[in-house]
């Protein structure tokens, strides 16, 4: 997986909007190549982000877990 996706699932704070739009950006720049499309590809690329982005969202609502959600400031330092 991308590096630089961060883990969205069972952490505190919860994930924003935003984070979910970003992971969803970079997993499409992964799979498709492409950093920033070409204008005739532009259409294309951004509603793969957003389908991808809404997704994402109605995945981590619809889960469950026993476990206590991880607090991110220290996943972030650990892997520094």
């Amino acid at each position: 997986m991308c590096r630089s996706i961060r883990r969205l699932y069972n952490v505190a704070p919860p994930v924003t909007e935003d984070e979910t739009l970003a992971a969803s950006l970079q997993f499409v720049r992964k799979i498709s190549g492409f950093t920033k499309p070409s204008k005739v590809n532009e259409a294309a690329f951004s509603a793969a982000v957003d389908d991808i982005a809404r997704i994402s969202a109605r995945l981590l609502a619809s889960l469950e877990s026993s476990a206590a959600a991880k607090n991110r400031r220290v996943e972030v330092g650990d892997r520094q």
